[in-house]
Parts: C-alpha cells; sequence; structure tokens
C-alpha cells in the first residue's frame, strides 16, 4: 500500500506569521484552491496567483519542502483524507458543561499531535536520533514553559544512562554551551523560537562545533535558523491558553519519540541501565 504524504495545507496555515508578503499571496491562492492547485505546474499557479514563478520555490523552501511537486504530493494526500470528520482546535469556555470542558481539552491535544505528525520530519527525527545517540555530552536547553520539557527529556535520558544536563536560564546554557565538544548536542525547545538568551547560547554551542537540534513551532524563526537538524511542532492553536496546554502536549510526544529511538539504538544498554536505576530508586524508598 502507497503512503500519501499528507500535511501541506496545515503547513501553510501553520507558517503563514512567518511567510513574506508574495510568499503569503500565493500560500492564499493555494488555501483557497487547492483542488485546482495539485493540477498545475508552478508556471501556471505562478500566473493564477500572480507572482513570480521563484516566489512558488521559496514558499516550497519556506514550508521545508524539496520543492513544489513535494508540496502538492502533500497537498494531494490532504485532499484524499477530506472525506474523513475534520477536527479543529476549540476554544476553552467558561460556560460550557464539564463533559464539553473534558472533551475540547483532550481534542486539542488530539489534534495538536495529529498536526504535528504531519509537519515532522522523519529525515530530521532519524538524524537527530542519531546525533543523540553518539553524543558524548547532550545539553538541554528550555526556558519557562519550555524548561518543563527539557526536564522531562533530561529524566527520560538519565535513565538510560546518557549524559546530559538542562540549562533552564541563559548563565546555566551559557555554561554548558562552552564546555561542548565537536560531536557533543545541544537540544534547544522554544515554541516561539524567539527566545533571545537560547538565540546566543546556541551560537555558543556551533561556534565550539557542537551539533545544534532544536524543537520549535513550525515556520521560520530565529532559533531554528541556527539548528543543524530542525524538528517541528504544530502552531495552529488559537487561544493562548489552549495553546500553551496542546503544544505541550506535541513537544512532549516528539521527545517520547526521541527517547524511544535513542534508547532503541542502545537495547541492551538500556534495558540493563532502566533496571539498575528501578533497582536503585527501589532501594531508596525502601531504606528512606
Amino acid at each position: 500500500m502507497i503512503h500519501m504524504l499528507k500535511g501541506g495545507l496545515v503547513s501553510i496555515e501553520a507558517a503563514m506569521g512567518s511567510l513574506k508578503p508574495m510568499e503569503r499571496k500565493a500560500a492564499e491562492y493555494i488555501l483557497q484552491h487547492p483542488e485546482k492547485v495539485v493540477g498545475l505546474s508552478v508556471q501556471k499557479l505562478a500566473e493564477y496567483a500572480e507572482v513570480s514563478e521563484a516566489t512558488i520555490v521559496r514558499l516550497s523552501r519556506s514550508l521545508h519542502y524539496k520543492g513544489f511537486q513535494e508540496l502538492k504530493l502533500r497537498i494531494a494526500g490532504d485532499l484524499s483524507q477530506a472525506s474523513l470528520p475534520a477536527e479543529s482546535y476549540q476554544e476553552i469556555r467558561t460556560d460550557g458543561s464539564i463533559t464539553h470542558l473534558i472533551e475540547s481539552v483532550s481534542n486539542n491535544n488530539i489534534v495538536s499531535i495529529q498536526d504535528t505528525l504531519t509537519m515532522l520530519s522523519p529525515e530530521s527525527v532519524e538524524k537527530a536520533i542519531a546525533a543523540l545517540s553518539a553524543a558524548r555530552k547532550v545539553g538541554i536547553f528550555g526556558v519557562g514553559a519550555s524548561a518543563i520539557i527539557a526536564e522531562d527529556f533530561k529524566q527520560k535520558l538519565s535513565r538510560i544512562n546518557r549524559w546530559c544536563e538542562i540549562g533552564a536560564g541563559f548563565d546555566a546554557q551559557a555554561t554548558i554551551a562552552a564546555n561542548l565538544l565537536p560531536g557533543d548536542v545541544v537540544f534547544g525547545i522554544s515554541y516561539s523560537g524567539q527566545t533571545e538568551d537560547m538565540i546566543r547560547t546556541l551560537e555558543i554551542a556551533k561556534e565550539n562545533g557542537a551539533v545544534v537540534i532544536t524543537l520549535t513551532r513550525f515556520g521560520s524563526n530565529p532559533v531554528s535558523e541556527l539548528a543543524d537538524i530542525r524538528l517541528f511542532t504544530s502552531t495552529l492553536e488559537k487561544s493562548i491558553r489552549s495553546g500553551a496546554m496542546a503544544s505541550r502536549i506535541a513537544q512532549l510526544n516528539v521527545i517520547d519519540i526521541l527517547y524511544v529511538g535513542i534508547a532503541g539504538c542502545h537495547y541492551e544498554e538500556s534495558v540493563q541501565s532502566l533496571e539498575k536505576t528501578r533497582q536503585a530508586v527501589k532501594a531508596g524508598k525502601r531504606n528512606g
């Protein structure tokens, strides 16, 4: 069975805020006429959208696709699923029932993960797992809400005996980054991709030859631009409150994917380490 790639339309909607004016004009045309676009050449789309052919190419690259053909393939995949029930983010309201509260929050988390899967590159995930598995040291950076995600990743990696250290502020991040060597990894988590302190510390890590991996919202942003390997989550949450929750779930899901992949690369060692840490914690509780 052929796997139909999806996520073209979701990626366009997610990236709208970071697109240049002419790219946004082409993107709006695509969103308005997706069925027509899948049958068009670059030249024809440029003509209909009233932009240059180069703009279409740049738009495809801004969406992190290899070219317009891949974008069309993903849009075709979206259209092939058009008959399925569509779910969307729901605003959090204070006047609904408990049943509606349970359903809306759960739906937001589910949709966030589903949307993230359409823009999570398998090639980038594979490269990230390989780099993290081979690293002598891993620095995990996150500020504010992202520090919670960073702490979760550190706890997971520590349990399978992977050396890592968390930096939740500039001083800690700069100290870690300054002592990284080529082949080490810094993993920067920033939903906005605009965290100033992280931008500065990722630059320090790059100067020292470390591999930079980032996890940000989809689209162009300063944090991901510094990365050797870019991982993205969905950006389609409408509400600040629901967005803060749904994006966290999507980020944790990506962390779990990486963790399982890393553990699989060192399966026997990981199993032994997990058992050792389990026994150590159990003994500590018994003696406490």
